[in-house]
């Protein structure tokens, strides 16, 4: 958490919006943490919150970008050639892109909040050759509200809120999802 801190503080809005578009690619950076630790700084003068906003919705628009575009370009032959190795199956791949086409869009817009979740609808997205046009929609209303909601926690809240409390419930919630997910497959 303090190194994620100092780098924003040595580095300023570039190191926001590279942390976000990598992020958002699936690199292991807290995203709502940066968000809520940009609104912060902002409420502090440390930085500008209508600059910082802008800057968080264009990282977050990038790796939405880039992840469409690999998943576009390379994700399903990449799912058919090592699909076996996540046990995924022709049914399931299926089901996943009729499900996609059902509810891609919103997806999309409520991904967002869901870690985890918010990185692959970037991918399925691509590769279910969802329009660019649609997608640009969908992902540009879900990053105005997603960085809008936890920048300003940060901002409105930030003085009162222990980031490292926040920072340990967040592994600790992920890493417990992990041990009932991977708990799941043996029953």
């Amino acid at each position: 958490m303090a190194l994620l801190q100092d780098i924003i503080i040595e580095h300023g809005y570039i190191s926001i919006f590279f942390c976000l578009a990598l992020g958002i690619i699936g690199l292991p950076v807290p995203d709502e943490i940066l968000m809520t630790t940009v609104g912060y700084f902002s409420s502090l003068g440390l930085l500008y919150f209508p600059l910082s906003y802008s800057v968080s919705v264009f990282g977050a628009m990038t790796g939405m970008l880039c992840s469409y575009a690999f998943g576009r370009k390379f994700g399903k032959p990449l799912l058919w050639k090592y699909g076996k190795w996540i046990r995924l199956t022709t049914k399931r791949l299926e089901k996943t892109e009729s499900w996609f086409e059902h509810y891609g869009p919103w997806a999309i817009c409520i991904g967002y909040y869901i870690p985890g979740f918010r990185h692959l609808t970037c991918y399925l997205a691509g590769m279910s050759a969802m329009s660019l046009r649609k997608y640009l929609l969908y992902s540009v209303v879900g990053a105005l509200f997603w960085c809008a909601l936890f920048i300003s926690i940060g901002y409105f809240l930030g003085a009162s809120v222990n980031f490292s409390d926040v920072h340990a419930s967040v592994l600790r919630c992920s890493s417990d999802d992990i041990i009932l997910k991977e708990g799941s497959h043996h029953f």
